[in-house]
This record gives C-alpha cells, structure tokens and sequence, in this order.
C-alpha cells in the first residue's frame, strides 16, 4: 500500500513539474540573469503624493524586495567586479519601477546552474562577463 502512495506521489510530482508556462520559463532566466549581474537595469524610486522622482540609479544589480521590512534591498556590481549593498525604504506613498535596460537573448528552454566558486575547494575559477 505504502508503494501505490509513493509511486502516485511521484507521478503527481513529475506531472506538476512540467507544467511550467513559456512565459514561466523565459521570467525564470531573466530574473537569473539580472540576479547574476548580467543586465544593466534602472530602478526609479516615486513620490505618488507629490508626482516627484525620489532617487534614481543604473547598473548591474539585484534587486530584493524585502516585504517584513518593506524595504528594497539592491546589491550593486562596479566596474571592478566590488559588490555594494544598499536599501530603500518604501511606504504608502513611495513606490518603484525597475526597467532592463540591455536586450536579454536568455533561451527559453535552457537553465544555467550556477555555483557559488567559494563553496568548492581548491578550484580556480575563471570569470566571464
């Protein structure tokens, strides 16, 4: 009895799994790709009450948004591959919009696995960008 369950609960899996939208798929890689810092995006910060553009910045970042908080949490790559964190505090009448700016040709049918170099021991890892 315990197989039939199992073996059902493992079909119900592989079937949900491939359940994935196009649209799902190609979110997905962009979403990676920005994260990766690999697409150039500009996040514009808005006061609604006033009409008023609060802060605004370009490059290469991640970008969190951190609901307990209600915070934005951007982490910036420089030209000389250093990382700088920042955040933004968000309220009723403060909102965002973060546009790529560089044209993404991610595929739709392919995922990149990526590893943190620090977690593997001895490796040299040679960076691309």
């Amino acid at each position: 009895m315990k197989k039939g369950i199992l073996l059902i609960a493992l079909i119900a899996t592989l079937f949900l799994t491939g359940c994935e939208s196009e649209a799902d798929r190609v979110s997905h890689n962009l979403s990676q790709q920005a994260d990766n810092f690999n697409v150039v995006r500009q996040i514009t910060v808005i006061n609604c009450i006033e009409g008023d553009v609060l802060f605004q910045m370009t490059g290469k970042m991640s970008i969190t948004a951190d609901t307990a908080d209600n915070q934005l949490e951007i982490i910036v790559e420089d030209e000389n591959g250093n990382y700088k964190k920042h955040f933004i505090g968000l309220s009723d009448n403060v909102t965002y919009v973060v546009e790529d700016l560089d044209i993404n040709n991610v595929s739709k049918y392919k995922y990149t696995l990526n590893y943190n170099p620090k977690m593997w021991i001895p490796v040299d890892v040679e960076t691309i960008d």
